[in-house]
């Protein structure tokens, strides 16, 4: 079967990593994230998408997100969280990792 213009590229995408935010506003700021997770969990493309308080550093949000592909994630994306939300990560360690292969544990 040739590759058209429409067809997948073999691997998917995941994200993930942590965001540094104020430890008295990590609570607040997952849940103010909660609509972004309702979004992302419905838009085309998104296989999974998580944004959640750490339960040992009160400083972190961990993030985790699979994609099918380039085109989906940033169709969501835009352009990328607002001044306010923007405003409140102290620092991000978030990478995008392109996997070939997946199997059972």
């Amino acid at each position: 079967m040739s590759r058209g213009a429409s067809a997948r590229p073999p691997f998917m995408l995941i994200i993930a990593g942590h965001l540094t935010v104020d430890p008295n506003d990590r609570d607040s700021y997952a849940r103010d994230n909660v609509k972004v997770v309702e979004l992302a969990r419905v838009a085309p493309g998104c296989l999974d998408f998580c944004i959640t308080a750490d339960p040992l550093d009160r400083g972190r949000i961990n993030v985790y997100e699979r994609w099918v592909g380039d085109a989906e994630l940033m169709a969501f994306r835009g352009s990328g969280p607002d001044e306010g939300t923007a405003a409140r990560i102290l620092s991000a360690d978030v990478r995008k990792y392109r996997i070939s292969a997946v199997e059972e544990p």
